[in-house]
């Protein structure tokens, strides 16, 4: 289904590449999210003080709530790679949240790019594997009895690409049918304001779909530091 308005698709056929923007506009919604969250943490980090504002305030109980959350799955050795689910997790929701404002595309409503974030999530699982394990990773791919190796090892295999296909189907699935609704809402009652009550209900699917990719990638980072069983 074709959104109603995306603003700035119309923007870019001003400047004379619509044919771009009406094939990608993931990509340029992505953009414009990426843009918006380093001006946001820039004039987070800029307004630091010992004082806080409120601004800062919020900044430290979201960082601090999502810091020691991840830390109470891992450990403390896992703080390392905050920096990188944090960003995941931000990225994800601010890309879910902006599909509820006018003129916008969620760029998680394209496959392209949800399973681009998963596999960032998946190949950064096996880095912290060899991190912690070095060879002795493919330990936990060949199960605890090596005659069963032929077996367990296809299965692995097939479980990790599958968290690529879970990670990035979830999301994609849950974003783009409540942009499929907004729209069928938007055409046949959009003057009755029939689609508020979606709208509304769509912040709390924003959030919680981002807070379960971030829970899962934990999961399997926490996984990857483990020893083999």
């Amino acid at each position: 289904m074709e959104h109603p308005y995306m603003f700035f698709v119309k923007l870019f056929e001003l400047l004379g590449m619509g044919d771009f923007a009406h094939h990608y506009p993931h990509v340029i919604y992505s953009w414009v999210i990426m843009i918006f969250l380093i001006v946001v943490a820039g004039l987070a980090v800029k307004g630091i003080s010992m004082i806080p504002t409120k601004g800062q305030n919020f900044w430290e109980i979201v960082i601090d709530g999502m810091e020691e959350f991840m830390v109470d799955l891992t450990g403390d050795e896992g703080r390392w790679f905050f920096p990188l689910i944090a960003t995941v997790f931000l990225y994800i929701a601010a890309c879910n949240l902006s599909g509820l404002l006018p003129g916008f595309f969620p760029p998680t409503a394209s496959l392209n790019t949800t399973a681009s974030c998963a596999l960032v999530v998946v190949i950064f699982t096996h880095i912290i594997g060899i991190k912690y394990h070095g060879a002795a990773y493919i330990k936990h791919f060949l199960g605890p009895i090596w005659w069963m190796v032929p077996i367990i090892f296809p299965i692995e295999i097939i479980g990790h690409l599958a968290r690529i296909m879970s990670l990035s189907f979830r999301l994609f699935g849950n974003m783009m049918g409540h942009e499929l609704v907004l729209g069928i809402l938007f055409m046949l009652a959009g003057a009755f304001f029939a689609p508020l009550p979606i709208m509304a209900m769509g912040v709390f699917v924003a959030l919680v779909q981002a807070f379960v990719f971030f829970l899962l990638s934990i999961m399997y980072f926490t996984g990857a530091m483990e020893h083999a069983h």
